[in-house]
């Protein structure tokens, strides 16, 4: 980098702060030693295919349990994606991606009717959860869409245009925009209250957010003009429909009209899910090939909100939840979260340049990095609390390499593009 141009960077920096590029050395660590060395060296099922994902406290292995639709899918993510962006060895990578794209096909697709199962027995003989849901649908296009772009492979782009094709006919919402969430194996209406906790006619925040990261991907892989239109759709859903205008705070549970639902614990703001949406957002924009300026309101407003009711002043990082305009309830520190935090005051930074952000980026990582780390048995604490005691596996059905990892590659990127964008 040019001497006048790290100046100028500095003068743009709180007073002490170090250089955006300073951390990529860190960043690199973590992402090759920390993340990926843990999941190529345990989660590989030889035995059965696809991945183990189910390590205690200490990564030890837990044994053979259920696999589920979301962590298989963002563990073939995680590889591929890594892969692509020039981390670890590329041609370990992809067969590690590949094994688990092969397990998907083969143990967890639906032969007569297509789509996914939520959930299959350790060796995908039996679908314990056989019902459909679009929040696990939008990591499996994702994932495909992912191997797609970094292998370069013909027959998995091919698949993954026949699977947003089914997806279009059986769940898209011509009438009220976005998708319906839950059916049967046979694409009839779910039964019964969905996977996600929720009523089965709810449409959700967070499974629309990933179905807007899954058709980015998905878009940038197939350039189908089609995907483009719902990923515009779903980009309009992510910044207004689900956006309280009164707190510019976003909530998670809809009727299929986009009627919010706000009682009880709907009437809640998660943290994680509205830094991760600013990014996501943007990233959506470059790929549609649309400025992002116009949603650039939005995203002070939604980040100023975390900024005042989740954020800890004292440690760093942001809780996880809380009540419309009151402190957070939800008081301890989710791996995820701060991945996510991360990654999104990166991005405000760089659409911004404004320094209060490059500062939530570096107190965010001193805490993942003084806390959430294990550098003793891989991978990150799933949660710390108040106290700073850390707790929980380093995975199980909900929590892979995924969000870490994105991190990791995200963040990286995005410090490397501040330069170029001078």
């Amino acid at each position: 980098m040019d001497r006048p141009l790290i100046i100028l960077l500095l003068c743009l920096l709180p007073v002490g702060a170090a250089p955006p590029e300073s951390y990529i050395p860190a960043l690199k660590t973590t992402l090759n030693g920390n993340i990926l060395n843990f999941w190529l060296s345990k989660s590989i099922d030889k035995t059965h295919g696809g991945y183990k994902i189910r390590f205690g406290p200490n990564g030890e292995d837990q044994g053979d349990g259920p696999k589920a639709l979301v962590t298989q899918s963002r563990t073939v993510w995680l590889f591929a994606r890594a892969a692509r962006a020039g981390y670890g060895d590329r041609k370990q990578l992809l067969a590690a991606a590949d094994h688990g794209y092969r397990f998907m096909l083969a143990k967890m697709w639906n032969q007569k009717h297509g789509g996914f199962a939520w959930s299959v027995d350790a060796a995908g003989d039996t679908k314990t959860q056989p019902k459909i849901h679009l929040y696990g649908q939008s990591f499996a296009l994702y994932a495909i869409s992912e191997y797609a772009l970094a292998s370069g492979r013909r027959d998995v782009l091919d698949f993954a245009v026949k699977y947003f094709n089914l997806l279009e006919q059986k769940a898209h919402d011509k009438q009220f925009g976005g998708y319906i969430e839950f059916f049967n194996e046979d694409w009839s209406p779910g039964d019964g209250p969905s996977y996600m906790s929720a009523p089965g006619d709810y449409k959700l925040m967070n499974t629309h957010l990933h179905l807007m990261e899954a058709m980015t991907t998905f878009y940038r892989a197939s350039k189908l003009p089609l995907a483009r239109t719902r990923l515009i759709e779903l980009m309009s859903i992510e910044s207004n429909a689900v956006v309280r205008k009164s707190i510019t705070a976003c909530t998670d549970q809809y009727r299929r009209d986009w009627t919010p639902v706000l009682e009880g614990n709907a009437a809640r703001v998660s943290y994680g899910h509205d830094l991760e949406n600013i990014w996501l957002l943007a990233d959506a924009a470059d790929a549609a090939g649309l400025p992002v300026a116009p949603y650039l309101d939005f995203f002070r407003e939604n980040f100023a909100y975390s900024m005042k009711y989740g954020w800890d002043p004292k440690d760093g990082g942001f809780w996880y939840w809380g009540w419309f305009r009151q402190p957070a309830s939800g008081r301890f520190k989710s791996w995820w979260v701060q991945s996510e935090a991360l990654v999104s005051a990166l991005m405000m930074y760089k659409l911004t340049r404004d320094p209060q952000y490059l500062d939530v980026f570096e107190k965010t990582w001193r805490f993942i990095d003084g806390h959430h780390i294990d550098r003793v048995n891989g991978e990150w604490w799933e949660s710390v609390d108040e106290g700073l005691r850390q707790s929980g596996n380093k995975a199980h059905a909900w929590k892979g390499g995924y969000h870490n990892g994105r991190a990791m590659i995200e963040a990286i990127s995005l410090i490397e593009s501040f330069g170029a964008s001078k």
